[in-house]
């Protein structure tokens, strides 16, 4: 009948409670030594420290149109914070591989982070070390987070610092590149403008040499004269006006042509002035790209591992798993005795 009443032991709440009670010896004694391995463990492994840099992205435009452009019209000025676009700019440049390669370059992560220089896979293992210890993340308010964690608290504010400072550098480097190209371009015209203006300017002045010199004013005094020389009798005067007429009427076309052309040159060469001055500007500006909030400092406390946290899991985990394999075996020895 004894026998009987164990065979129909099932898993409810009541009988799992009864059998951890019947087992609670062994079970003290898994948490007891799991408890102690934790500690141990916990006690070795090494302490890292977190610093973060908080920061805003910058509007994305050239300095010279909110400066010196009078039809330019920005969403926001250069005092403003940037918006999604620019902040996922921002992040993209973050994660570049210049960056990445800079930071590895200047504090010597290789041997910083212990890895065998020997290793067939230690640019992989480098690598995937900087990923693990180095993060950016964008919050719901559109600034970027960067987050260094790092076995010494001065490293970790450090690098994480200059990771934020590389960005102006980096951001920079491709605004100057794309600024040159458009400097040398407005260069280019303006110089070709110049020598337009230069060649009709010449031939005006040796049209003004063969007496045209403002051919509508010219004309009509000329006709005027020519008429009353005719209606007072004049033929001798008549003759030369006649002869000033022909040269103003053989040149005259010219000289409009010309003149009208170098108006227009010129106003070409105010609004090129303008982009060769913004122009000249983009190359020589250097403002930041971002807005930092908080630069990183040394962390006073470590931010891994929580000894606590590692015991209490991993404790309570053996002694879960040491009493899943103490009624695994309860359950096959009650199968064979029935069987």
């Amino acid at each position: 009948m004894k026998q009987e009443k164990e065979y129909k032991f099932s898993l409810s709440s009541l009988d799992l409670i009864l059998f951890a009670w019947k087992k609670k010896v062994p079970l003290i004694i898994v948490f007891i030594i799991a408890a102690i391995v934790s500690i141990i463990i916990s006690y070795q492994i090494t302490p890292m420290f977190k610093s973060e840099v908080v920061m805003f992205a910058e509007p994305d435009a050239f300095v010279s149109k909110y400066l010196f452009s009078y039809n330019y019209v920005g969403r926001k000025g250069i005092l403003s914070f940037g918006e999604e676009e620019e902040t996922e700019q921002l992040l993209q440049v973050l994660n570049s591989n210049q960056i990445r390669d800079r930071i590895i370059e200047k504090y010597d992560l290789m041997r910083h982070y212990d890895i065998d220089t020997s290793h067939k896979y230690k640019r992989t293992m480098l690598y995937k070390a900087y990923s693990s210890n180095v993060n950016f993340r964008r919050t719901k308010y559109l600034s970027v987070v960067i987050s260094v964690m790092d076995k010494d608290p001065n490293m970790a504010a450090n690098v994480a610092n200059d990771i934020a400072n590389l960005v102006d550098t980096i951001m920079n480097n491709i605004v100057m590149e794309r600024a040159l190209i458009g400097f040398r371009l407005v260069d280019e015209q303006l110089k070709d403008l110049r020598k337009q203006i230069r060649f009709y300017e010449d031939s005006l002045t040796i049209l003004n040499k063969l007496g045209i010199n403002h051919y509508e004013t010219q004309s009509e005094r000329l006709v005027e004269a020519y008429a009353y020389a005719l209606k007072d009798g004049n033929m001798e005067g008549a003759k030369r006006l006649e002869k000033q007429l022909a040269n103003l009427s053989k040149y005259g076309s010219a000289y409009i042509s010309i003149r009208d052309q170098l108006i227009h040159f010129k106003q070409q060469l105010y609004l090129l002035n303008s982009k060769y001055i913004e122009a000249k500007v983009d190359t020589e500006q250097a403002l930041p790209h971002k807005y930092v909030v908080d630069y990183a400092q040394p962390a006073e406390r470590k931010s891994y591992p929580k000894k606590s946290i590692i015991v209490t899991t991993s404790t309570l985990a053996t002694v879960i798993f040491a009493f899943f394999i103490l009624l695994f075996i309860d359950i096959l020895r009650r199968n064979k005795i029935k069987s």
